[in-house]
């Protein structure tokens, strides 16, 4: 895309393009945290926007295990980044703020880290032509971070077996994964990378489900969210793709 002829150096620079708009983004949302804005939504539209704005970025890329492992490096990146600041090895006070529910560093070493591992993963593993990726990717970011925003908002009704959890946040994660599911269906079909059908669409509307459900449950919460929505995700696509 980029060089004209040599797929690696159009990889190489697909990686820099990746890599700085993911920066840009993160830069972003530490500055909002910096002047703000709540915590809480500012740490949800990270979550929200950084997996589905990466995935954007894939038609940069060549098809094959290059391609993959190559913009696999962005979200990699972040997996040490990670470690690191969670470890308190390296201080980041606005990555902190901007990522954790309370403020304190090791709390990315739960959510933010299982985060970009299924970044990493669903990139690195399975990639633009498969529908788990999408799934995986989409319920996590687009799913996970709508149910928060909304709950807090509308969610006066609480689900009867999980009082942290609230139907209009459920209702709103299923929602949200589904559209984002098919919507980035769509988006990497016209790039030739998938198929469109209604099997497949199908498929994205019961992993939405199940993973709303799944994140619904008190286990959810204990183990964490972003942890048990990448586990539904991947092993019932595995059964539904």
């Amino acid at each position: 895309m980029w060089s004209g002829g040599n797929p690696v150096v159009s990889d190489l620079c697909s990686t820099v393009v990746s890599a700085g708009v993911i920066f840009a983004f993160l830069q972003l949302w530490k500055e909002t945290a910096k002047h703000g804005l709540d915590q809480k939504l500012n740490r949800k539209l990270v979550h929200i926007s950084i997996g589905l704005v990466f995935m954007l970025c894939w038609p940069m890329f060549s098809s094959g295990n290059r391609g993959a492992l190559l913009a696999a490096i962005t979200p990699g990146v972040n997996i040490i980044r990670m470690l690191l600041i969670g470890s308190g090895m390296w201080k980041d006070e606005a990555t902190v703020k901007s990522m954790s529910r309370f403020g304190d560093h090791r709390e990315l070493l739960k959510g933010p880290l299982y985060y970009v591992l299924t970044i990493t993963g669903a990139c690195a593993v399975y990639w633009r032509t498969s529908p788990i990726a999408i799934a995986a990717i989409c319920n996590l970011c687009a799913g996970d971070g709508m149910a928060d925003i909304v709950g807090r908002r509308f969610g006066r009704q609480k689900i009867p077996y999980n009082k942290n959890k609230s139907v209009a946040g459920s209702a709103a994660m299923a929602i949200s994964g589904f559209v984002a599911s098919v919507g980035f269906m769509h988006y990497l079909a016209a790039f030739g990378y998938v198929q469109e059908s209604w099997e497949m669409i199908l498929g994205f509307l019961v992993v939405s489900l199940a993973s709303s459900f799944v994140e619904s449950l008190p286990i959810s919460t204990e183990l964490d969210d972003n942890l048990t929505v990448t586990l539904t995700s991947i092993l019932l696509g595995n059964l539904v793709f």
